[in-house]
């Protein structure tokens, strides 16, 4: 990999880890009101068109199923969110808002208007959707990338530094134990 590539790469980490603290930050600014945290937005979101068990969720957040569930059980006990029978499998149930959860998901739909109003005028509406499309594009390109071939992220042995001796290949090290 080129110096320039992994350059790139490290900016465009940093610059979504950025985006990240400041997606979440904003998140529970606008959350707030509404007696929700950013993590409770997101996952009452995630399930507001349609129920999804909490690896359903998980994988639509990319995040770990614990951590849904955590949230998933605080949000159900609170009584914003509510486990229903999942048809097609017996023990992994369903999360799906209750009116309470729809209620304060709508508490916060102004304040998200008014942002996505104010990034559309910084951005422009073609710069807007331009964004959105090239950080979908990279989600999916990861996604594609994230079961690696066994050599691709391989390091290279020591066998492979290693100089030739004039008596022929050095033999392995010995172990010893302690």
């Amino acid at each position: 990999m080129s110096e320039e590539r992994q350059d790139l790469l490290s900016r465009t980490a940093l610059g979504v880890f950025r985006l990240n603290g400041q997606f979440l930050s904003v998140a529970d600014e606008l959350a707030r009101p509404a007696g929700l945290t950013a993590a409770w937005w997101q996952v009452l979101g995630a399930v507001l068109r349609e129920p999804l068990s909490v690896s359903g969720v998980a994988r639509v957040m990319g995040i770990t199923r614990q951590s849904v569930q955590r949230v998933a059980d605080l949000l159900v006990e609170r009584g914003l969110a509510e486990y229903v029978p999942n048809p097609a499998h017996r023990r992994a149930k369903l999360l799906t808002p209750t009116p309470d959860g729809r209620a304060a998901i709508a508490r916060i739909d102004p304040g998200h208007a008014a942002l996505a109003d104010r990034l559309a005028a910084a951005l422009g509406e073609e710069g807007f959707a331009e964004t959105v499309r090239v950080l979908e594009r990279l989600s999916a390109v990861l996604d594609d990338l994230a079961q690696p071939s066994e050599d691709e992220f391989a390091q290279p042995s020591e066998d492979e530094f290693a100089q030739p001796s004039e008596s022929g290949p050095t033999p392995p090290a010995a172990v010893t134990e302690p």
